[in-house]
């Protein structure tokens, strides 16, 4: 038996891809596209590293094609997240005991795997059933999800590596002690890489966990699975069930074993969550771990020293990148009357330019929203804008639905600062613009940080330091991720941790070793070399 105290590989931010013509790389993921369009593929659950199908089958479309059918998934019910919760439960001890090396290597094993045989597949997989162009798929689905993977084992060991002082004859020790149950991982449909992490993260800790995927991102999640497995994760370590939110809910939330819960998604359904979980606080083993990231409404401010067009391409890209289904995604701007007609030119040109389709034609850079609930949702709020007298659409507006859920990108300009779309995130490809008269800026900054509920991200756009000074300083509470200078989206894991307070979750910052704090539960342990054996204290002596 080795006592070596071991070191991680020291992790460095996975290189996107160009996959520019010429390259191999934009050959492979051709490749791969067609091979998975070429099959239909039947998709199960995993539940204690078997597979589980049911008769409740379930169609798998691409969002921007939807007349083609990638395969189907088995829907689950109640008895397949009781038997989630049972093998993570016996799963437990044993990998809880596992050397933290061996946890360790599994998931840098998944990231190599992923890096490496498995990156087109998942980024087809992503591509299709998300529809998201290849550069997207790529930072998401091949690089996010690698750095997540490595930097996590990094961060594992930073956290072991805390420990107490201790005074002379004693020796004080801290033990990183899993959560006394399971985790349940409710991951989103936007980013495959939080999909994987949600996850992974609770179990690299030595947790076990219940994963249940958004059901519009089943295609990746399942390569996901395929990729735990292979580099080696034990059974029911994280089984992967495919239910309705309700029925996990309902089994899960009342269950005495339930230690934490790791969460991406709408606001709603989180304060839903949070709500339920609290009465049941009474059922619980110990206080669960509650860590949420949400919605946003996320903002880029400029003043009137900004450069125009650097302001109109960090809206472009930061606005309808992946078709702004992006909880850091930009959907309100408020740019002075000075700069705005420079703004909107370059906008036009920009948005005019950019060709809208599937993701397999790779000089499209809009593909389709995820779903017909959410084009319905979005296309409502730009009818609306059509019709309003105190707002108009001055780009796009345009939708269709007959071969995909496309919906061209849209420009808001508006007079009111509590216009419905400042103000509700609609997580599509419609921005609001806010024009202010240029000596307001103090009272627009003040009127931005109370538009909205949400403190997930935004940016400040300025020459002038002091106007950047103020803005950092006006807006400290507005947003858990700030940029200067920059789009407000494109968070690197190492790099910048991301997270947001108020209506945007709790801020546990995913992609630090701060999100990890919250899987493990720290015990003191303290040892006394020599013990007294004496009661008395020196103050008690005679004089």
């Amino acid at each position: 038996m080795s006592n070596s105290i071991y070191k991680t590989p020291t992790p460095i931010n996975e290189v996107v891809r160009s996959y520019a013509p010429g390259t191999s790389d934009r050959q492979l993921i051709k490749a791969a596209l067609a091979e998975a369009k070429s099959q239909a593929y039947d998709i199960p659950m995993i539940i204690n590293g078997k597979e589980v199908r049911t008769d409740n089958l379930v169609d798998l479309h691409p969002p921007h094609e939807t007349k083609h059918t990638l395969g189907h998934y088995h829907k689950g019910d109640e008895s397949h997240v009781k038997a989630a919760i049972e093998a993570a439960l016996a799963a437990k001890d044993k990998w809880a005991s596992l050397s933290w090396e061996h946890r360790a290597s599994i998931f840098l094993k998944a990231a190599e795997l992923i890096a490496g045989p498995y990156r087109m597949k998942i980024n087809a997989a992503t591509m299709l059933g998300q529809s998201k162009n290849i550069f997207q798929a790529e930072i998401d689905s091949a690089c996010e999800l690698i750095d997540f993977l490595r930097f996590n084992a990094y961060y594992m060991t930073e956290i072991y590596k805390v420990q107490p002082d201790s005074s002379s004859g004693i020796w004080n020790r801290l033990e990183w002690r899993p959560l006394e149950g399971f985790v349940f991982a409710l991951t989103p449909f936007n980013f495959t890489a939080i999909a994987g992490n949600l996850p992974s993260s609770p179990a690299m800790m030595g947790n076990t966990v219940v994963w249940k995927p958004s059901e519009t991102q089943i295609f990746a999640a399942h390569v996901i699975m395929e990729v735990f497995r292979e580099a080696g994760l034990p059974d029911g370590v994280i089984n992967l069930v495919f239910v309705s939110g309700a029925v996990a809910g309902d089994v899960i939330f009342s269950h005495r074993d339930f230690a934490g819960l790791h969460f991406t998604g709408g606001t709603n359904t989180f304060n839903t969550i949070y709500r339920k979980i609290a009465s049941h606080l009474d059922d619980y083993r110990s206080y669960p771990r509650i860590v949420g990231e949400t919605g946003g409404k996320d903002f880029v401010m400029v003043h009137h020293t900004a450069n125009p067009i650097e302001v109109a391409t960090a809206l472009s890209r930061g606005a309808f990148e992946y078709q702004g289904q992006k909880c850091s995604a930009a959907s309100r701007a408020y740019i002075p009357k000075s700069l705005w007609p420079a703004v909107l030119e370059r906008l036009k040109v920009d948005l005019n330019s950019m060709k809208m389709g599937t993701t397999e034609d790779f000089s499209n850079f809009i593909n389709a929203v995820i779903d017909k609930k959410a084009f319905d949702f979005i296309t409502k709020y730009i009818d609306n804008a059509k019709n309003s007298t105190d707002a108009k659409v001055v780009i796009g507006g345009e939708y269709d639905s007959s071969e995909g859920y496309f919906i061209r990108p849209t420009v808001i300009e508006t007079t009111n600062p509590k216009y419905d779309t400042l103000c509700t995130e609609l997580f599509g490809p419609v921005l609001t613009v806010f024009v202010y008269e240029d000596d307001q800026y103090t009272d627009t900054m003040k009127l931005l940080d109370e538009t909205s509920d949400y403190a997930l991200t935004g940016s400040i756009f300025a020459k002038d330091r002091y106007a950047i000074d103020q803005a950092v300083k006006a807006l400290e509470n507005s947003a858990g991720n700030f940029y200067i200078n920059d789009k407000p989206t494109g968070a690197v894991v190492g790099q910048q941790p991301f997270g947001g307070a108020r209506g945007s979750g709790t801020n546990d910052k995913a992609g630090s070793v701060l999100n990890l704090y919250r899987w493990v539960s720290a015990r003191t342990i303290k040892e006394t070399f020599v013990p007294p054996i004496d009661y008395r204290y020196p103050f008690l002596g005679e004089e």
